[in-house]
């Protein structure tokens, strides 16, 4: 989907519609799927509640979730002058209009911002020589959230300490998230840079193979010990505990193995757009009214 030049102002308060009001097409097909091969009748009765909430939200151009999250933004590429504060005035724009749940508060005091932006929006920024920038939103929802977890793990632990640490972190999880849920695993990094490679990780679509073959075989192994493991959806038991499992890694120092995981509920929330040096806005990842 390409249009003419919009302010970033109007392209955040489209990409917030289209991530919380429509599913991104690979995880309605993934949940599709996961219905169709589904063996408990109980899973098989929510997988069929989530995709008809799903089908209505979008009909009625709704909030999938009550819980409509925070909003996390990334930007790579070029990064515009004054891109923050035209997030900031979105977002503002966004909870009125769609409307959002102002879930943003300070962290002592829980005053409420009433705008979902608070102290500043929450955006991270990957600069490169690209001659287009990429946003993307990411909401994230407090119940898969709160089950985050990060392990500052030892080079010699290796990967079958790193599948454990994350299949123990999903299933202690249980239903909290909400699944059947979107795993993301940061590998490597500092401690707060791979909790954030986690989060990103969740921004990878659930149909695009991972370039890298060792994380793609830890992805591949996660999925099917995760899915095994009767858990299911809502933690009601069934075969679907996972829709996917997305990693992404980076250079850590030579005594260290940092291990983040960060959760997205069945909604898997995202969107993004691609502004080009011409000024034409391409809409990439999600599903755009």
């Amino acid at each position: 989907m390409i249009i003419m030049p919009e302010s970033w102002e109007d392209i955040v308060l489209r990409l917030l519609r289209a991530a919380q009001t429509r599913l991104p097409p690979d995880v309605k097909w993934a949940l599709e799927a996961a219905a169709a091969w589904e063996s408990d009748p109980t899973a098989r009765s929510q997988l069929g509640a989530i995709l008809d909430n799903s089908s209505r939200a979008e009909f009625l151009v709704r909030p999938m979730c009550q819980d409509t999250g925070l909003p996390v933004f990334f930007v790579k590429g070029r990064i515009p002058p004054g891109i923050e504060a035209s997030i900031a005035a979105g977002v503002a724009r966004a909870t009125a209009a769609i409307p959002l749940r102002p879930n943003a508060v300070d962290p002592l005091s829980r005053e409420v911002s009433g705008d979902n932006i608070g102290s500043g929006p929450l955006v991270h920024c990957r600069p490169s020589d690209a001659d287009y920038t990429e946003l993307s939103v990411l909401p994230k929802g407090a119940g898969a959230e709160n089950m985050s977890r990060l392990a500052m793990l030892t080079p010699s632990d290796g990967d079958d300490v790193i599948k454990d640490f994350v299949t123990r972190t999903v299933l202690q999880a249980g239903g909290r998230p909400c699944p059947p849920t979107v795993v993301g695993v940061g590998i490597g990094g500092t401690a707060d840079a791979c909790m954030a490679l986690a989060k990103e990780a969740l921004l990878i679509p659930l149909d695009q193979e991972n370039p890298d073959p060792r994380l793609r075989r830890l992805e591949e192994e996660l999925f099917v010990a995760l899915n095994s493991s009767g858990l299911g959806p809502m933690g009601l038991g069934g075969d679907t505990t996972v829709l996917g499992v997305r990693a992404l890694a980076a250079s850590c120092h030579t005594a260290s193995l940092p291990v983040a995981v960060n959760l997205n509920c069945w909604a898997a929330r995202r969107a993004s757009v691609r502004v080009h040096s011409d000024g034409t806005v391409e809409y990439t990842q999600g599903a755009f009214p």
